[in-house]
């Protein structure tokens, strides 16, 4: 591989070591086809499966890092971006769960578009998730994003979806200041990104597998709801003003 790495893949995992054996292998094979230096990170949240998921990170030739406890799937995703070398830098779920074109589109909108964030949108035409999932977890899903796109992230009403990308500047930018561990940290991101005016790009995502969510819809949209307070007291108290 060479020494400059165009695009890292941050995995998060908790538990994941099986789904993650399933998984990793598919993305790997598409990522070695488009011919470009690419390294993806894994990042265990602190679980008692970290052995097994480094050996599958390990056998494929991933970076793997584990976090010292359970810290929730932010946190993680925040450690797999501080150690990541790409220019260009994406993560989605355990289960890569949504068709690997995406990682090719949000990559030329990233490079050849120069959108600082790329984020997918399960709600765009061309878009194939919220139909495919449980009743309540679509229920739960439109409240939270009602919530958070009204009060919160300005519009991006898709908050949640689980696959985001960032150029190397930006994602250093926003990684160092963000604070939420679990489940809200996707739209304390899209927050500070907005506050930065950062271009932002959404694109239409389709459903390739969902094996991989550890989501409760009642007792995590209810810390997620509590996130979105603490978001607008972090930003009052001046938490995400840039560093140096």
């Amino acid at each position: 591989m060479s020494n400059t790495v165009k695009l890292s893949v941050v995995i998060p995992c908790y538990k994941d070591s099986s789904v993650l054996g399933r998984n990793l292998p598919v993305l790997k094979r598409h990522l070695d086809s488009q011919l470009i230096p690419y390294e993806v990170v894994v990042v265990d949240d602190g679980s008692g499966d970290a052995d097994a998921a480094c050996k599958v990170a390990d056998s494929l030739g991933c970076r793997f890092y584990t976090q010292p406890k359970n810290m929730g799937k932010g946190a993680a995703v925040r450690r797999g971006m501080r150690e990541a070398r790409g220019e260009f830098r994406i993560f989605t779920d355990v289960d890569i769960p949504f068709e690997l074109d995406a990682f090719d589109r949000f990559l030329h909108y990233l490079d050849f578009k120069e959108f600082d964030v790329v984020v997918g949108d399960r709600n765009l035409p061309g878009s194939r998730y919220m139909s495919e999932i449980s009743a309540i977890r679509r229920i739960g899903s439109s409240v939270f994003a009602f919530l958070s796109g009204r009060f919160v992230a300005g519009g991006y009403f898709d908050t949640q979806c689980g696959m985001k990308g960032f150029r190397a500047s930006a994602a250093n930018d926003l990684f160092s200041v963000a604070r939420i561990n679990r489940f809200g940290f996707d739209v304390e991101l899209l927050y500070i990104a907005m506050k930065r005016n950062y271009d932002i790009k959404k694109l239409a995502v389709i459903l390739r597998s969902q094996e991989g969510s550890s989501v409760n819809v009642v007792r995590d949209g209810l810390q997620m709801v509590f996130d979105l307070f603490r978001i607008v007291l972090h930003q009052g108290l001046g938490f995400y003003k840039k560093r140096e």
